[in-house]
């Protein structure tokens, strides 16, 4: 019975060893060689010194080695904390410290550009170098990854882990301070895997191509999913479209997801797409954000044989709703239904179900509602809450997910998106904190006033607009405080616009007024 992380890797060897796993460039894995690779990592691993529920830390670019860590630290007894290759250091930093990361799998480059924050993490035991170790070895014992998936793995341990534990940690933004870490056991990734598999019919058959990180929950399914199912995943970076294009021809992938500045890449006049034919394309699925109306029909008019599905989701309970392909001609701006053995829920402001039309919170019941947030359990509590209708009998014992989206029902059942509550920014696909973005434009030092939020954006979802007030005397421009940003954040958390004010809007608490900077964008009536 399949009930970790790594038995569907294994189950998956047993049934077609020879089967093609993983593709990334020259690189073609059969499903033995993924499976033997990982066992021997996660020997290698316990060698180290990984004990159960140790947590360690995937700082990789997209690669077989990156796959294998995620099995490998899984299979060791390991909690697998993959973290987005585009993060700055003291980001980087932030999550290792937080999680108390025992264990780091990276690269010499990736490691040098962390060594000044290296000192910051004092939980770290042990790192693993893709290649050859540095020049100077920090104060821990170093190993080469190679070395590792070659241990001899004939020993075979009793398992101690169980469905419930702990396999995973993933940092996601929320409205106020640094990135959050939300808890995943084996057993809500193992669902989320088979009940995407369900309504996308995903099999062995399949060929994936996947371009979203494993640091994202959606790119982390698109990986169990094809494992679990015996399909092949194929691994790919890009910075054009036609690269995504030649791939999807090359490889006769049959499924990609993707976020709405993707689409609207692929969708773009010069893109390839639009003369390029795809018959194996069976499917294309969207997340992170709507996909805007105008790209949703270029689409479906190049890529007539395709089924598009849309969908939505949260980290906290990951995937909540899809919109069946056959329903886009009837209700295109629709987020749909829930995904299989899952319960949405739209609930007002008393705590009563909402009727049709009427604005509500979304509410995730169902198997993948994750385990809450590492180390905060007074913001897990606010998320993850005890379920509002069911009977007294039954207890309080069961936790829905609070997504903080505003949702309406029509009397079918299908679900429109209006707003969220909270000043999280949602843009390409990330979610993104407003106060790391001011943290980042206040580090400049020559501010004395930030306020971020989010604009409408029909490519981006939503793009970060800054308002700041210039130290006196001081000489700063937006397109300086944009260059300063751009060496502090990654691409995607860098302000699309700022503009400089004498003064930011207060509360008679004296708390920057975000509901005014919005009024004054026309986002508030």
């Amino acid at each position: 019975m399949d009930f970790l992380l790594h038995h569907m890797l294994r189950t998956s060897a047993v049934r077609d060893p020879d089967k093609e796993a993983l593709v990334h460039g020259a690189a073609r894995l059969s499903y033995r060689q993924v499976a033997e690779r990982c066992a021997g990592l996660a020997i290698g691993l316990r060698k180290a010194g990984v004990q159960r529920g140790d947590r360690v830390g995937v700082f990789l670019e997209p690669s077989v080695q990156q796959v294998l860590s995620i099995f490998g630290v899984s299979q060791a007894g390991g909690v697998f904390v993959p973290i987005n290759q585009v993060l700055f250091p003291e980001q980087v930093a932030h999550i290792a410290t937080d999680c108390g990361m025992t264990g780091l799998i990276t690269t010499r480059q990736k490691l040098m550009f962390l060594l000044p924050v290296l000192k910051d993490i004092t939980t770290l035991r042990f790192v693993v170098l893709e290649a050859e170790t540095v020049d100077a070895p920090p104060q821990f014992p170093m190993f080469i990854f190679d070395d590792l998936c070659r241990q001899e793995h004939s020993e075979v341990w009793k398992e101690a882990t169980i469905g419930k534990d702990l396999v995973a940690i993933l940092y996601t933004s929320g409205s106020t301070g640094r990135p959050k870490g939300v808890m995943l056991s084996h057993s809500q990734i193992m669902a989320g895997a088979s009940i995407v598999s369900t309504y996308l019919g995903i099999t062995g058959r399949d060929r994936i191509l996947a371009v979203l990180p494993f640091s994202f929950d959606a790119g982390l399914n698109q990986l169990t999913t094809a494992l679990q199912q015996g399909a092949t995943l194929v691994l790919t970076t890009f910075v054009f479209a036609r690269e995504i294009v030649q791939n999807l021809l090359k490889e006769n992938i049959t499924g990609l997801a993707g976020v709405p500045t993707l689409w609207s890449l692929l969708a773009q006049p010069a893109s390839t797409l639009h003369k390029t034919k795809l018959p194996h394309l069976r499917y294309i699925t969207n997340t992170g954000g709507a996909m805007p109306q105008a790209v949703l029909q270029t689409l479906r008019r190049v890529l007539p044989t395709t089924d598009i599905v849309l969908m939505y989701g949260l980290t906290e309970a990951f995937r909540s709703t899809y919109l069946p392909p056959d329903q886009l001609d009837r209700r295109p701006t629709s987020m749909g239904k829930a995904i299989p053995d899952t319960e949405i829920l739209v609930v007002n402001d008393r705590g009563q179900p909402c009727k049709p039309g009427e604005v509500g919170e979304l509410v995730h019941r169902g198997p993948t509602v994750s385990m809450g947030y590492w180390g905060q359990p007074d913001l897990t509590a606010k998320v993850l809450r005890p379920h509002p209708f069911l009977p007294k009998e039954l207890g309080d014992q069961e936790r829905v997910c609070y997504s903080g989206d505003l949702v309406t029902m029509d009397e079918e059942g299908f679900l429109y998106f209006v707003g969220r509550r909270d000043t999280m920014i949602k843009s390409s696909g990330f979610r993104i904190s407003p106060t790391e973005v001011e943290e980042a434009l206040f580090s400049s030092g020559k501010l004395v006033g930030a306020a971020v939020i989010g604009i409408p954006d029909e490519v981006l979802g939503q793009a970060i607009k800054a308002f700041v007030v210039v130290k006196s005397g001081d000489p700063v421009t937006a397109q300086d405080l944009l260059a300063h940003c751009g060496g502090k954040l990654p691409r995607h958390m860098v302000p699309k616009m700022i503009e400089v004010v004498s003064e930011l809007p207060k509360t008679s608490s004296g708390k920057v007024d975000y509901p005014a900077l919005r009024h004054r964008e026309g986002l508030l009536k």
